[in-house]
């Protein structure tokens, strides 16, 4: 099977009845398929209204251009022997850093005459099939030469996000020789969400961690201000009665919110409850509206990373024997009294953020792992800058996967999910693809030196194929 890049420019080339619509219809959404033919039949008397072929290519014409300017996945569905009309739009997607396939369709010329002449609409006159495909036979010469991404025969095909570009092979590498990923669950939206049997079904599923946002209004990003959003302590805390096994933490606690000392009381807490489970991730606290709205103060960025370093270094404190006097840059702390103290020696600590010269340095520094988010290339880059810093702090990564068997069922589960957002949009900011897909995924990730995932999945039937894609890094 093909697998091509989304978004791409994908430009039909051969002779009538070669196949061409056929095999459009059969892998792509009509909706991205643009075609002489149906155009003709749009401005004309009828799809094989010859008289309306000027207008008709010069609608086609327009509309990929919009639709390539858009970054939309085209099917430019016509003869394609036009040499200079495939330049053109070699121009077009190259102009819009967007991918231009072609695909070739080399049916032999006995068949061609034969689908013909089975046809009882829209027949070709014969004369004009005979000059297509002599066409063809010099198109095919030239058409790996013309500048194409690639030309690929007439084959199975199916798009993926450039998320997906590698994913085949690393599947495969995955199968061949599989590498250990850890899988947390993220829970950041609540609105008629069962906590417990979600919890649950993550133990089930062997995730081995559960974490939610620290929040006290739903963020712009994931939906509004009034929805449904639980306070994240008192929901790990409830967590660690309806669970055995999985780990619990926020991701992560804005250092803002709380009293610091408290807050190492409060995890500490949460660690003896869970029997050892807790984990604590720190970050900025960025949402100033959310400050605003409970009367908090809301720092400089200078001070608020003056409050995190102060942060990282009171709570191992706070945690281990005594009640030491702490005096940092911000924080005075007379006594770090913690009883009873966490049932781990060290609550694991994990620093969230995008910044590279001082988040990264100050995980480096004080915390056991570091959380970013980003494209695989990001990844890697910040992999890379952190090695440079500390090469034992780990590296987790933060993403949203939407998970289904196959296509079919990725498409069913992207539509249901949309709403009124474009499809294709929507599908990219999940990662809407197959468990083969996702397995590919984080196999590229954990060969950038991510140690853990933490994954929201936007709908509740991600929950079982996500199964399978873990199960593929427990071997």
């Amino acid at each position: 099977m093909l697998t091509l890049p989304e978004p791409c420019l994908v430009v039909l080339v051969g002779p009538g009845a070669s196949g061409k619509s056929t095999w459009a219809a059969a892998h792509f959404r009509a909706d991205r398929v643009v075609s002489s033919d149906a155009l003709r039949g749009l401005v004309g008397a009828g799809d094989d209204d010859i008289a309306a072929s000027a207008d008709a290519f010069e609608l086609l014409e327009t509309v990929v251009e919009r639709r390539v300017r858009r970054r939309l996945t085209t099917v430019v569905d016509t003869l394609g022997l036009d040499a200079r009309r495939r330049q053109r739009w070699i121009g077009l997607a190259r102009e819009h850093g967007v991918p231009c396939v072609a695909i070739a369709f080399d049916t032999p010329a006995a068949e061609c005459r034969a689908r013909n002449r089975a046809r009882a609409q829209q027949r070709i006159p014969a004369d004009a099939l005979t000059r297509q495909l002599r066409d063809w036979a010099r198109t095919k010469t030239v058409l790996a030469d013309e500048g194409f991404s690639a030309v690929h025969l007439e084959t199975t095909v199916r798009t993926v996000p450039p998320v997906f570009a590698g994913a085949p092979e690393a599947a495969r590498r995955q199968a061949d020789a599989p590498a250990r990923l850890r899988f947390g669950l993220h829970l950041g939206e609540f609105n008629g969400v069962d906590v417990r049997a979600t919890a649950r079904a993550a133990e089930e599923a062997g995730f081995d961690a559960v974490y939610v946002m620290d929040h006290f209004r739903q963020i712009p990003q994931v939906g509004r201000a009034w929805d449904d959003f639980l306070e994240s302590y008192t929901t790990l805390a409830y967590l660690a009665a309806c669970t055995e096994r999985v780990r619990l933490g926020a991701l992560v606690t804005g250092v803002t919110y709380r009293n610091v000392a408290h807050l190492g009381k409060i995890l500490a807490t949460l660690d003896v409850l869970s029997g050892g489970r807790a984990v604590c991730g720190l970050g900025l606290a960025w949402f100033k509206e959310e400050h605003l709205a409970y009367g908090w103060e809301f720092p400089s960025v200078a001070d608020r990373y003056a409050l995190l370093e102060d942060a990282l270094r009171l709570l191992p404190l706070l945690w281990g024997k005594g009640s030491p006097r702490f005096e940092g840059r911000v924080l005075t702390v007379p006594e770090a009294i913690c009883y009873p103290r966490p049932v781990q020696e060290r609550i694991p600590i994990v620093v969230g953020g995008n910044g590279e010269r001082h988040t990264l340095r100050l995980a480096a520094l004080y915390a056991d792992a570091a959380n970013v988010m980003g494209d695989l290339a990001t990844v890697r880059r910040k992999a890379g800058v952190l090695r440079q810093y500390n090469s034992q702090t780990e590296l987790t990564h933060l993403t949203t996967a939407l998970v289904a068997a196959d296509d079919r069922a990725v498409a069913a589960l992207v539509e249901a999910g949309r709403g009124r957002r474009p499809r294709d949009a929507y599908a990219a900011a999940v990662h809407a693809g197959t468990v083969t897909d996702h397995i590919g995924r984080f196999r590229e990730l954990a060969e950038a030196g991510v140690a853990e995932v933490m994954v929201r999945l936007p709908h509740p039937d991600c929950m079982e194929p996500m199964s399978q894609v873990i199960a593929a890094f427990r071997e």
